[in-house]
């Protein structure tokens, strides 16, 4: 009997990676002695702050567009997002020439709404905690004929932003390190659900985690109890690429199967994540792209061997990153 393919697998990993050569940033493994010291083990850090448009969303959008046929993105794509993905929609889109509508709640950070209307998008604001992203992107594709381009729950967005893990296993052979465990921040699940698929195709036994905002750890909570559960708010805390109502209906299929388990920190310690990583490796990181750092910095993961941590973004708008520092 025929085994039953994945929804990704690390075959539509590698076809990404060659898609986004020339495209996206390869991003280095970077380290700080002062931050191992923190952390009490050794820390090699993925800054994909330093990726195109500021995160590692640009990887997944370009994998999904690029892939349009001409008619299909004369018509457009549209996308729902609290900005990370925004952008890097709005980039591969600009760089296909298909015209993009972006879909963001009113809170989104000003940064965020300025540079993803910069990159030649329409932005539509809506209420996060009324609103409903999904259903208003439907029918504006409706209407024009658009391509909807998810920031999560898609095989080729998935694929696309497993190229981080891709070049995380790459560069940890290469330097001859035996990481103990990855972490990951996680929202809708994406970026999580395509690196701990290339981790456990090329490094096996490796652990992968999520980790999360308090009040927002839907990815932990799911874990722990085997099935999708939600968070009870929408909105609240700074950490706001990463407040995914639940995470996704494909995404959960592949890291349910994989992840290693859910780990939780406060906006406080996220905003601590962000000062060291700026104090000690002179890397911008917004509270999202932070919380993994900051769960290793807080001792959350057990064992004292190496650990590779994402930082996923960093556009984060300066009046925040300026308090946060500050503190």
């Amino acid at each position: 009997m025929a085994t039953q393919r994945e929804p990704v697998d690390i075959g539509d990993i590698v076809a990404a990676q060659e898609r986004l050569q020339g495209y996206a940033v390869r991003t280095p493994l970077v380290e700080s002695a002062r931050i191992n010291d923190m952390a009490g083990r050794r820390v090699l850090i993925k800054p994909e702050c330093l990726q195109r448009t500021g995160s590692f969303k640009f990887r997944g959008a370009w994998n999904r567009i690029s892939q349009l046929d001409d008619e299909t993105a004369a018509r457009g794509v549209v996308a729902y997002s609290s900005g990370n993905h925004a952008q890097g929609v709005a980039a591969a889109a600009a760089l296909r020439g298909a015209p993009a509508v972006i879909v963001m709640p009113a809170d989104t950070p000003e940064v965020k709404k300025a540079n993803t209307r910069w990159l030649g998008a329409e932005v539509i604001e809506y209420d996060r905690a009324s609103g409903d992203r999904a259903a208003i992107a439907a029918e504006i594709a409706g209407k024009r004929g658009a391509v909807i381009v998810p920031p999560f729950d898609d095989a080729d967005v998935i694929a696309g932003q497993g190229t981080v893990g891709l070049e995380i296993a790459e560069d940890v052979e290469r330097m001859g390190v035996q990481a103990d465990a990855v972490v990951v921040p996680a929202g809708g699940g994406g970026l999580i659900a395509g690196v701990s698929v290339a981790v456990g195709a090329r490094l096996g036994p490796v652990k992968v985690y999520s980790a999360e905002p308090e009040g927002f750890d839907d990815h932990a909570r799911s874990l722990a109890s085997g099935q999708r559960v939600s968070n009870q708010r929408l909105s609240g805390s700074i950490c706001d690429a990463l407040l995914s109502p639940e995470p996704g209906e494909l995404t959960f299929a592949i890291t349910c199967k994989r992840l290693a388990g859910g780990l939780v920190v406060s906006d406080a310690e996220a905003g601590h994540a962000m000062a060291a990583a700026f104090s000690h490796l002179k890397l911008v990181a917004e509270p999202g792209g932070a919380v993994a750092l900051a769960a290793v910095l807080e001792g959350r993961l057990e064992g004292r061997g190496p650990v590779v941590v994402v930082v996923s973004g960093g556009n984060v708008d300066a009046d925040l990153y300026r308090k946060l520092l500050q503190r």
